[in-house]
């Protein structure tokens, strides 16, 4: 999914920072863009929910149709709505790719999976969208491996400060990475209340 606005203008516009060089931007201007960007705060309900679902879909670098599926997916699942959408968006195959440190953000994981750098049990996959199981094994292809992006991701460049995420069993060295449960929707970094996202769907 392509996108022509700036990272950073999006960032501002959505309130929260989407890449690592968005961050300093976003301290520096916490509020919309444009001209009218510190007046802006009357929010009305509608609003506040639609803002919280474009958060969410951002920050997963996603279309609407993708985000309705994973929500119709997500209504099926027993539990809370909101935490069966996030887990279910969790384990898309760029979103994972993200998480282990193999990519540096959202849109260069996709572009890694899109130009077939990364392979699933074995298997080549250049679907973003495939939804990773239970005991997967994700790596990258042989032919990837000496690229520069892969050289850096071995090396730790891209894996930041935080904590490795507990629902994954990450080798940097050997560029892979296992998925060892469903995540929990406290151990996921996304920043969003689902709930209202529910909320906006459901009405």
């Amino acid at each position: 999914m392509n996108q022509s606005r700036p990272k950073v203008k999006k960032s501002r516009a959505l309130g929260i920072a989407l890449t690592p060089k968005a961050v300093k931007y976003f301290e520096a201007r916490p509020y919309p863009p444009g001209e009218h960007g510190r007046g802006r705060k009357q929010n009305s309900d509608y609003k506040t929910r639609l803002l919280e679902k474009q958060r969410l879909r951002a920050q997963y670098d996603i279309s609407e149709r993708q985000m309705l599926r994973a929500y119709d997916r997500a209504k099926k699942v027993q539990g809370k709505t909101g935490e069966a959408l996030i887990v279910e968006l969790e384990r898309r195959l760029d979103a994972l790719v993200l998480r282990a440190g193999l990519a540096r953000t959202i849109y260069q994981a996709r572009q890694m999976v899109v130009h077939g750098h990364i392979e699933v049990n074995g298997r080549k996959v250049d679907k973003p969208s495939f939804r990773v199981r239970p005991e997967d094994v994700v790596q990258v292809r042989e032919r990837s491996r000496e690229k520069t992006p892969f050289v850096v991701a071995r090396e730790g460049g891209w894996s930041g400060e935080g904590e490795a995420p507990r629902y994954l069993q990450i080798n940097l060295q050997a560029l892979a990475f296992r998925l060892d449960r469903e995540p929990n929707r406290s151990e996921i970094p996304v920043i969003c209340d689902e709930q209202l996202v529910v909320e906006f769907y459901a009405r």
